[in-house]
């Protein structure tokens, strides 16, 4: 499968099989993504990988607290405060498209509710990877991050997995850090849920689409 092949076919999975990932594949995934280039080779990657009982305590932390309505305060801001175009009609029109292939009616917020509320389970995905960096580290290494989880989420679909980028996974940091052993100052940034796509699921036909390049793009000659 070519490098192309794969970005084309990666996407957002959101429901998966109950079937174990092969330890040996999640480390054949690592030793590949480690390969992603960072500034002067800094490398300020910090993973997690988190399964069995380990992953069904923590995300039960998690839930305790969203179905009290309780939310912690993010290591760092994910998202804008203020939503301007283009960036607010494609917020909406990504979450009005989800809702649709589930079948679920924009004014059903308890049914959006609970499948929110499946962030938290990492979509029933058997293995979350979740990625910290040291709080010394500037916007440069966040770049070098972005690519770290490229390279695994690309190098995971090669191999017949699916997966899917989750900032929700960060929103209960001192959970997570507390639960996993990991340093209070580190910056949580976000979790992968890994694991075999349930290709009859409804929400795995959900795939959102991309602007034209010339919506992006300038070619100076």
């Amino acid at each position: 499968m070519s490098v192309i092949d794969v970005l084309q076919q990666r996407k957002s999975v959101r429901a998966y099989l109950d079937k174990e990932v092969p330890k040996n594949t999640i480390i054949n995934i690592l030793e590949a993504a480690k390969m992603s280039p960072s500034g002067v080779n800094m490398q300020p990657f910090d993973v997690c990988v988190v399964s069995g009982n380990k992953k069904t305590t923590l995300e039960n932390k998690m839930l305790e607290l969203f179905d009290k309505g309780k939310k912690e305060k993010m290591d760092y801001q994910y998202y804008p405060q203020e939503w301007i175009e283009p960036y607010k009609s494609r917020r909406k029109a990504t979450g009005l498209l989800m809702y649709q292939t589930l079948g679920i009616n924009k004014e059903d917020k308890i049914k959006q509710l609970q499948q929110w509320r499946k962030n938290y389970q990492a979509f029933g995905a058997p293995v979350v990877l979740y990625f910290f960096i040291d709080p010394i580290l500037e916007k440069g290494s966040y770049l070098d991050y972005g690519m770290f989880l490229q390279s695994i989420m690309l190098t995971a679909t090669e191999l017949g997995l699916g997966c899917c980028p989750m900032a929700s996974l960060a929103e209960y940091p001192s959970i997570v850090k507390n639960e996993l052993n990991i340093a209070k100052e580190k910056i949580l940034l976000c979790g992968i849920a890994l694991g075999y796509e349930d290709t009859n699921a409804p929400i795995n036909s959900y795939k959102t689409d991309r602007v034209a390049l010339e919506e992006f793009t300038k070619f100076y000659d």
